[in-house]
């Protein structure tokens, strides 16, 4: 249910091995208690639009908290942090589970948390989630938007920072996945989430997933091109539905 007020700030969290990083968490105002949401943000990083997005989840209900996971990179701008990560050979997976983690046992300190966490990511962050899903234990819910990298391509051979591809974890699925796509984005492709919903259902893993015509990658961006409003506008609605169901 749409929230009246909240408070959002700028807080420490103790990331991948012991690591103090920042995160912004945006909770709803009132006694609670209620479900969280943990926020992998997307390449372009930790900036205003992935704010507003946590924003967005508050405003629905739940609390938001999510990492910098680009804070070591040492850069104020998020772009210059993301392509420092690119120049890098991409984010080291066993670091950004080790983050996020941090992020969710964060919220053990707040009293108007009901225990249950879901993740959600965009992007790379969307590939996050999935390995998270599969590695980190005591999740209720994990929503995977348009994540590139899920599956293997021959054309993005496996780096030192990200070994393997995701999928390669399905059976370790351990909690419920919802995959929302864009039907003209060229990563993940349609064939791509195809392959995805086969591996899941043979692996007998709860998953549902939405394709949106006329939507590319990115589309809820609306500070982008991809932004696309019917898309976007039936988007949020179904996360929002699906996270009701299992943070409540």
């Amino acid at each position: 249910m749409p929230q009246q007020g909240m408070t959002a700030e700028h807080i420490w969290v103790e990331g991948h091995n012991g690591d103090k990083i920042n995160a912004y968490i945006a909770r709803p105002m009132g006694p609670g208690p209620f479900g969280a949401v943990m926020m992998f943000h997307h390449m372009p990083g930790w900036d205003e639009a992935s704010k507003e997005m946590a924003r967005k989840v508050a405003h629905n209900g739940f609390i938001a908290i999510m990492p910098n996971l680009h804070y070591r990179q040492g850069h104020d701008d998020p772009v210059a942090n993301s392509n420092s990560i690119r120049e890098a050979g991409g984010m080291p997976d066993d670091r950004t589970l080790g983050d996020a983690a941090g992020a969710i046992s964060y919220l053990q300190h707040l009293t108007v948390y009901n225990g249950k966490v879901g993740i959600i990511g965009f992007c790379s962050g969307g590939r996050q989630v999935f390995l998270a899903a599969c590695k980190l234990p005591g999740l209720a819910a994990a929503v995977d938007c348009w994540g590139g990298g899920v599956t293997p391509r021959d054309s993005e051979p496996p780096t030192e920072a990200m070994p393997h591809a995701p999928i390669e974890f399905v059976s370790d699925l351990s909690c419920p996945l919802l995959g929302i796509f864009g039907a003209d984005d060229a990563r993940p492709t349609v064939e791509e989430v195809a392959a995805t919903d086969a591996a899941i259902k043979a692996a007998g893993k709860s998953w549902e997933y939405e394709i949106y015509p006329n939507a590319g990658h990115g589309f809820v961006a609306v500070d982008r091109p991809s932004y696309a409003v019917e898309a976007s506008n039936a988007a949020w609605p179904r996360i929002f539905d699906f996270y009701r169901q299992h943070l409540s």
